[in-house]
């Protein structure tokens, strides 16, 4: 172990999205010594139920913010920090009006929460969705949208000067990566299933579009994380969300199946750097803390 003098942040909306977006990478840098915290902005309460025996839509929120504890135990991470909003569901639901959905929240006091935890924490990395949050859930758009603005309040006096007052003095943060899962990624898992003689057609959420389809483009990659050496660590994070992983979708059936279909395609983890700029030509990072150390 070496001594915890860097500090990895992870801002997401739901419990769940930090495994499956990044749970090897957590674990890596968990099981090497740094410091790895998690922001997460609801408890998830608008989310599906794999099996009713795990839990109602009344008391989700309750068992989701228990997995997402499971999950960061697995890891080997900080304990998670909630904003207190509520889980605005998917764009266009009736779970967009509730007066406490993250999709709802003030703005200021939104990046307020987060500037203040960046000073707090100082951390030299971190880690939100991509402007489109994956798939579009309106949640993972604003928490992208919120850290990036708390970043740059973080390193300005100006903003919430009575965070200053109470001496959290301003931080820049050094690193700024998206969560990436490339085309490429999602072919290797439909290349896997189908090998394993699984119909792509009859998986949970796949019908609509085609997994080959999904994906941030592969040329936008510029950072890929090895995390084979934590990949057990990684699928046990996985099944602490039990409540999401429904037994008929892609990740859950890679998952059962185990082995190399399972692991080939799980053991790297994608990015794409923010800050600093990528220089052209830059050859394809391995290590989020590059140039830090």
């Amino acid at each position: 172990m070496i001594m915890a003098t860097k500090t990895l942040l992870a801002c997401f909306g739901h419990p769940d999205d930090e495994s499956f977006g990044m749970g090897g990478t957590l674990s890596l840098y968990a099981a090497k010594g740094y410091r790895v915290e998690l922001i997460c902005a609801t408890r998830g309460e608008a989310g599906e139920i794999s099996d009713p025996l795990l839990a109602t839509h009344e008391n989700l929120g309750d068992v989701r913010e228990n997995e997402l504890r499971c999950a960061a135990r697995v890891m080997g991470i900080e304990s998670p920090i909630f904003l207190g909003y509520r889980d605005s569901g998917m764009m266009g639901t009736a779970d967009n009006a509730h007066p406490q959905a993250f999709l709802r929240a003030d703005r200021n006091q939104a990046i307020g929460q987060v500037t203040r935890h960046i000073r707090e924490l100082r951390p030299d990395v971190v880690v939100t969705f991509e402007p489109n949050g994956g798939y579009g859930h309106p949640d993972h758009i604003t928490i992208h949208q919120v850290t990036l603005a708390a970043i740059l309040a973080a390193a300005n006096p100006i903003w919430y000067p009575e965070q200053i007052a109470e001496g959290l003095a301003p931080y820049q943060v050094k690193k700024l990566y998206y969560t990436a899962l490339p085309k490429r990624f999602f072919r290797a898992i439909a290349d896997k299933l189908e090998a394993a003689g699984v119909n792509l057609e009859e998986l949970h959420g796949v019908r609509e579009s085609g997994i080959r389809e999904w994906g941030w483009p592969d040329e936008m990659i510029t950072t890929a994380i090895d995390v084979s050496s934590v990949l057990d660590k990684k699928s046990e994070s996985f099944w602490c969300h039990r409540t999401q992983l429904n037994p008929d979708g892609p990740f859950a059936r890679l998952l059962r199946l185990g082995g190399d279909i399972w692991r080939e395609p799980m053991s790297t983890e994608y990015y794409t750097r923010v800050l600093p700029a990528v220089v052209p030509g830059e050859p394809i990072e391995s290590d989020l803390f590059a140039g830090l150390e």
